[in-house]
């Protein structure tokens, strides 16, 4: 494995508990890095108060939710440490994302199974009984 970075992080207590101490604070997105993120795609765009602080919102929205559903995962394998894979697992099956650069031989491309000429011959008989 070529990149074998392990970040771990102490899971902590139940769901619900975010640990903020003030709005600010725990922003992992400032308006700052918002507007210099707006700039690098298109110099002239400005945007409204309004719309920035709704893009912050939503991006402090995906983050504790995507934290939060990583830390499911590592209480599922039964572990006290959030790692790398945890986040890489969510992301990758609930958002179709994969970061790059952390890529591993554990986690593989979640798939769905490709149906057969047979399934959908029966499905299509199914579906016209049930239409008389």
């Amino acid at each position: 494995m070529a990149n074998s970075t392990t970040t771990a992080v102490k899971v902590m207590g139940g769901p619900g508990t975010a640990g903020r101490s003030s709005p600010e604070g725990s922003q992992v997105l400032s308006k700052k890095k918002l507007q210099d993120l707006v700039r690098e795609i298109d110099p002239n765009e400005q945007l409204d108060e309004d719309v920035e602080e709704m893009l912050l919102q939503i991006a402090d929205d995906f983050i504790e939710s995507v934290v939060t559903a990583a830390c499911q995962l590592a209480r599922h394998r039964k572990s006290n440490t959030l790692e790398v894979k945890d986040v890489q697992l969510h992301l990758e099956r609930q958002w179709n994302m994969w970061i790059p650069g952390y890529g591993s031989d554990e986690i593989r491309p979640f798939k769905k199974a490709c149906t057969t000429e047979a399934h959908k011959q029966r499905m299509a008989l199914i579906r016209k009984t049930t239409k008389k």
